[in-house]
């Protein structure tokens, strides 16, 4: 799926299964606490910090799929294609970066 249908896909749920999309501020701090769950899981099983028993059935996968839910409804209600938003920071960041992390001696 694209990131266009996601979008749909996503503005279709709203209408069949919410209300409303929330409101900008209320999905900037959904937005908020759902990459506060992803970094919990990286920090424990990837980083330094002891993963909790409680944390070690944690999905990161479904984590990272609710930050990217609530950036398809940020997108949706504030009028962005992400499609072509990406595209064009793909090509900009293809452009500007082209050599510059090849170039990295701390990357090699």
């Amino acid at each position: 799926m694209n990131i266009e249908d996601a979008q749909l896909a996503v503005d279709s749920w709203i209408k069949e299964h919410g209300v409303r999309y929330f409101n900008e501020l209320t999905n900037m701090a959904q937005l908020t606490e759902e990459v506060g769950e992803v970094a919990r899981i990286i920090a424990r099983r990837y980083g330094e910090q002891s993963e909790k028993e409680s944390d070690k059935n944690k999905d990161l996968g479904e984590e990272l799929a609710d930050v990217v839910f609530v950036v398809l409804c940020l997108a949706n209600q504030t009028g962005i294609n992400l499609q072509e938003a990406f595209d064009k920071k793909l090509d900009l960041k293809t452009n500007r970066d082209h050599d510059r992390h090849h170039n990295n001696k701390k990357l090699k």
